[in-house]
């Protein structure tokens, strides 16, 4: 199976690299490539974001996309964008699809509110600051695996969460992996389409600091997917 392991575009591709190589252990292609930088966008972020991916996977068999938290929102631009057949998107914690709509719609309003009051010269904070102190150690108590984390991290440009998702859905069949509690709701929507849907006890970062676990899950709802398109 070939996988395409597409990280949120708050963080960086090492967020999943430990899920990559356990996919490679068990006899599969995986890449974790990773997004242009929105800091050297000014517009058009989700086109420009899904062709940069696109270059770097390139043609080839089927893959099976997973995206990680804001990725789940680009995920139809990128499916239209590649070359390679598309042939399920797993959701790993991840935001659902939102045509039309910009990612600040779909946030809380406590959240909207808290991210404009941060903006300065049009920038956001890294994604490391939106969080209350201790949080991230708590997720990521690694030092060393948590300071490579955030050293991939940079401020982000309103613009790209004011952007509007362009207006077309996901083709390719779905699937569902939470890993945390804030994503129930998401998690429920995916029910609700049909996809199969499945829950680890881990934690938001469980791509980073349980890959084998995360890595396990994911073949499975992938060969779900696979056996339920075979029919």
């Amino acid at each position: 199976m070939r996988f395409v392991l597409t990280h949120s575009p708050l963080l960086g591709p090492l967020s999943w690299q430990a899920v990559r190589d356990q996919l490679a252990a068990r006899g599969h292609e995986a890449r974790a490539p990773a997004w242009p930088r929105l800091a050297a966008m000014g517009s058009d972020f989700y086109a420009r974001l899904a062709a940069g991916l696109s270059e770097q996977v390139g043609a080839g068999p089927p893959v099976m996309l997973v995206v990680h938290s804001g990725a789940g929102a680009l995920a139809p631009a990128l499916e239209t964008a590649l070359a390679s057949p598309v042939a399920g998107v797993i959701f790993v914690d991840a935001i659902l699809p939102h045509p039309g709509l910009a990612w600040l719609d779909t946030a809380p309003p406590a959240l909207r509110a808290d991210l404009h009051a941060g903006v300065q010269d049009g920038l956001l904070p890294s994604w490391d600051d939106w969080w209350p102190p201790g949080a991230l150690d708590r997720l990521v108590p690694d030092p060393q695996l948590r300071s490579a984390m955030t050293a991939e991290l940079e401020p982000l440009p309103l613009a790209y969460f004011e952007e509007a998702a362009p207006e077309v859905g996901l083709s390719a069949p779905g699937a569902y992996l939470q890993l945390s509690g804030a994503y129930e709701d998401q998690a429920q929507m995916a029910r609700a389409r049909g996809w199969p849907v499945r829950r680890l006890q881990l934690n938001h970062l469980s791509p980073l600091t349980a890959p084998r676990e995360v890595a396990v899950m994911v073949e499975a709802l992938a060969r779900e997917v696979l056996e339920a398109v075979d029919g």
